[in-house]
């Protein structure tokens, strides 16, 4: 397989096993612990890691969440606890929920390994939020916490290739939600408030930015050998079917 063909395969294992931590009970507990909403620990548990800067930096970082929906739960959170701090104990839980679920995974630690490598790899130009998580330490050195800290890197390289991609298409971050696949919902669940623009003409545009966005993220995968990025795919589809089953 190809680097980009490794990165549309695994883009949605990614997406899904990166962020299943974030919708775990426990770690909703913690934003509770810290004092702050769900929101509020989302958006600043997520973007934390570019420390102390203004809502309006955060929203361009995220993109495709909208700037008032950004700026109400950046500046809620900052009232009471620093963005890194946050960002720390999102980084925790990730690890925790990590230990939990992938620990037993079929062959962990290879997961963690290969995914470790894909991330050390990727080119973060222009991807603000994921070079700033890449450059936290990680507290927790268990294969399985390894291994969900990696899928959270990587999946937030795939979301910077993918805003690269959207603006190169012409489109802006919210005409790239409507074309998706949950269109207006997912505008809605972003904080986006009708009226929306028209989606028709975007639809052949959004499948543009798909394809740019493999390429980008490629660069991740080249550092794998030639068998290891099917070896990645069978290894994530194996944790992705062991964390349903579980």
């Amino acid at each position: 397989m190809t680097p980009e063909q490794v990165a549309a395969a695994s883009k949605p294992p990614v997406l899904e096993l990166g962020e299943a931590f974030s919708r775990c009970p426990a770690t909703l507990r913690r934003a509770r612990l810290l004092g702050i909403s769900g929101w509020a620990f989302y958006i600043t548990g997520r973007a934390g890691a570019l420390g102390d800067v203004r809502a309006e930096t955060v929203a361009a970082a995220l993109g495709f969440i909208a700037p008032d929906a950004v700026a109400d739960g950046w500046d809620a959170a900052a009232r009471t606890a620093r963005p890194l701090a946050v960002a720390e104990a999102n980084l925790a839980e990730c690890c925790r929920w990590g230990v939990q679920h992938l620990s037993d995974a079929p062959e962990s630690p290879r997961l963690a390994g290969l995914l470790e490598r894909a991330v050390d790899a990727a080119d973060g130009s222009g991807m603000p939020l994921f070079a700033a998580w890449r450059a936290m330490p990680v507290p927790d050195r268990s294969p399985g916490a390894r291994a969900a800290v990696a899928l959270l890197l990587l999946r937030e390289h795939f979301a910077g290739a993918y805003l690269l991609a959207v603006r190169a298409a012409g489109m802006t971050p919210l005409e790239a939600v409507l074309a998706g696949p949950e269109g207006e919902a997912g505008a809605a669940a972003c904080g986006w408030s009708p009226p929306y623009p028209p989606v028709g003409p975007l639809v052949r545009r959004r499948l543009w930015a798909e394809a740019v966005t493999d390429r980008l993220a490629a660069t991740a995968f080249r550092a794998l050998a030639p068998g290891e990025g099917a070896e990645l795919l069978n290894l994530l589809t194996a944790a992705r079917l062991h964390l349903r089953s579980g």
